[in-house]
């Protein structure tokens, strides 16, 4: 069977597509991915040994401008670029977002079968106008599912994860281990990971200053922030004033009482081993994007969510309120946040044993390690046995493949 994945422009599009590249992979499938070149695509499906072929593609814009003028082109364009490659694949997938347009669009136009994989609670604008010429559309969550036609078969797979964060799980003990040697965190403390997604959060980053003044007699706590890079001076600057900072490699340690123990805090502008950093976590305080959702339940992590305030359609509270429902998050909306609710809800949290295992527990029934297996299962059924074709005569050019030694 050949697959075409489409989607990028985030990570919360990328990773769950590369997680279901390998799957299919792994099991004998040829797999090529359609993004564009700009995206972290660009560079993360090469390194992965993938096959990829750049596309031009724009997301929608609301207001009236010269781009949204020149869309309809820009789309007409993309969907020229990717027939060729759709028109020998067996099954295409969208990853969702405005990347897997064209192809999905060129594949409904060729009639191949057509999987969509929906990562949030409430879909995106793109998700629900394909949904149409899909023949099944994956959830991650199950609420999603009220926002399609009654007559689109759904079905709740999860948000596919990278292996890396799944071994968490089987292997935190090992992980925990490298991992408080990477981040210089004392294993007889409990700790506290805050991050706002891969670009950060300025809004959490600021509470989150506050809060450490708050704890800053907490002997028993510390907490790896993650800033996010374009964040990481302001917050070490603002450390340096609250506490008493010592430079470590790119890290900061700050000690916020000036005698005795105290809270410790280590900071990173970005972690590329988030695995090390789920295995030394008791509690995570975060952003509720669907991929850092996905990753906590999975590792089985208690959570103090904080959802985006300004999400499309408000999905980051509908995530959210999925896993509180289940038991496994407590939620903090952004409007509420500050330095003292911050430091209340964290407090609130790691000093209840018996309550933060048990959301422990919730989390990890929540979240679905299987998820990439089960999204591969509903695109080998979707493939359904269909005959090969070769690429028509109109569109026998091949179409740009940028490889890893290309850029």
């Amino acid at each position: 069977m050949r697959v075409a994945v489409a989607g990028g422009g985030t990570a919360g599009h990328v990773y769950p597509g590369l997680a279901l590249a390998r799957t299919l992979r792994d099991r004998g499938h040829g797999v090529v991915f359609l993004g564009t070149a700009s995206g972290l695509e660009g560079r993360l499906v090469p390194a992965a040994g993938l096959t990829f072929h750049p596309i031009t593609a724009r997301p929608f814009l609301r207001q009236l401008s010269l781009r949204s003028l020149q869309a309809p082109l820009v789309a007409l364009r993309a969907v020229r670029q990717c027939r060729p490659v759709v028109w020998e694949a067996d099954v295409v997938v969208g990853m969702g977002g405005y990347v897997s347009v064209p192809a999905v669009l060129a594949a409904g136009r060729e009639g191949i079968p057509v999987v969509l994989h929906e990562q949030n609670a409430i879909p995106g604008l793109a998700n629900r106008a394909l949904s149409r010429l899909a023949r099944a559309v994956a959830l991650a969550f199950r609420d999603a599912s009220r926002f399609f036609p009654s007559r689109v078969t759904t079905e709740v797979t999860g948000n596919p994860v990278r292996e890396s964060i799944l071994r968490v799980a089987t292997d935190g003990e090992a992980l925990a281990k490298e991992g408080r040697a990477e981040f210089q965190l004392d294993e007889q403390r409990r700790t506290v990971l805050m991050f706002g997604g891969s670009q950060g959060a300025l809004h959490l980053n600021r509470a989150a200053v506050g809060a450490c003044r708050i704890l800053a007699d907490r002997s028993d706590l510390q907490l790896l922030l993650i800033t996010g890079p374009a964040h990481a001076d302001a917050v070490g600057r603002a450390f340096a004033l609250a506490g008493r900072p010592g430079g470590y490699g790119s890290r900061l340690t700050a000690r916020f009482a000036s005698n005795g123990p105290s809270l410790i805090v280590r900071q990173a502008a970005f972690v590329e081993r988030m695995d090390l950093a789920y295995a030394c976590a008791d509690l995570v305080v975060s952003r509720a994007g669907a991929m850092t959702i996905a990753e906590i339940t999975v590792c089985g992590l208690p959570s103090l969510l904080v959802p985006y305030p300004y999400a499309t359609a408000g999905h980051q509270e509908a995530n959210a309120r999925a896993v509180q429902r289940a038991g496994g998050a407590s939620v903090l909306l952004d409007d509420q946040l500050s330095a003292e609710s911050l430091a209340e809800g964290i407090s609130r949290l790691i000093d209840h044993q018996e309550r933060l295992s048990s959301m422990a527990e919730r989390s990890r029934t929540f979240g679905r390690p299987n998820a990439a297996d089960r999204l591969a299962d509903v695109v080998e059924r979707a493939a359904g046995g269909r005959p090969s074709r070769a690429a028509p005569a109109s569109e026998a050019a091949a179409p740009t493949v940028l490889r890893e030694d290309d850029r």
